[in-house]
């Protein structure tokens, strides 16, 4: 089950020689109708900062297609690009809030080479959707890009009904996540108030920006991981589930 989009890069298309156009079209193999709520985003992300979430540079969402193939517009000032910097596009198909379909792998563009691409958007099943719980304990394993402290746990535990508790290294903190089905985030956060070592405030600053900064979530069933995500999709946190 995947979606195909391909983009070509335009030249100008304005009055304005800064306007730089990119379009092209996001294709699904299966034989279905989208349902009447569906829509889809495309965005040009600046994905440089491995410690930061992607900033989104221009997207298109498109509403009341049906099927295959369906055309986006990314319309972008060009000084807005710098080739120093790294950027993708992305594809992502919601009926509502629901996430139906999003890119399996990254997929590059203004790196040197030709910028059409074929980016594979894999479908998100969903009995597993439904079948998926974040309810746990889970240990950090990488915070923001950075990896983790050897011996230092990071650990964030969600109960049934939202109940958020843990510790981030060296304080203990509380709050409430808010949960719609991928999506997530994390209110009223509190914590204690001691003072440990440099690397251990840091890696308890990271976590709490991390925490700030989640939008959605997926767990990997098979390998037993959680994984946050921010808006634009860019993962922000890695865990491993704790056995009770």
């Amino acid at each position: 089950m995947a979606l195909v989009a391909t983009a070509a890069l335009l030249s100008t298309e304005s009055a304005s020689a800064d306007i730089t156009v990119l379009r092209g079209t996001v294709n699904y193999r299966e034989s279905m109708a989208l349902p009447p709520n569906a829509f889809v985003l495309v965005q040009l992300l600046d994905v440089s900062l491995p410690d930061a979430p992607a900033r989104v540079i221009a997207e298109d969402r498109i509403r009341g297609a049906t099927g295959g193939p369906i055309p986006y517009r990314l319309s972008f000032d060009r000084q807005q690009i710098n080739l120093d910097h790294s950027y993708a596009l992305q594809a992502r198909i919601f009926d509502g809030d629901r996430l139906l379909f999003i890119n399996a792998s990254h997929h590059a563009v203004f790196a040197g080479g030709r910028n059409s691409t074929r980016i594979l958007v894999r479908r998100i099943e969903a009995t597993a959707a439904h079948t998926v719980s974040i309810v746990g304990k889970w240990l950090a394993e990488d915070i923001l890009g950075g990896g983790v402290i050897d011996r230092l746990q990071t650990i964030l535990e969600i109960a049934p009904d939202g109940v958020v508790t843990g510790s981030g290294g060296c304080n203990r903190f509380r709050g409430k996540a808010i949960i719609d089905g991928e999506r997530i985030s994390f209110r009223q956060l509190t914590s204690t108030k001691m003072s440990c070592a440099p690397a251990a405030m840091q890696q308890e600053d990271k976590f709490q920006q991390a925490l700030e900064a989640t939008r959605r979530f997926r767990v990997d069933t098979q390998e037993h991981r959680l994984i946050l995500l921010d808006d634009g999709d860019k993962r922000v946190a890695l865990f491993a589930e704790v056995s009770a």
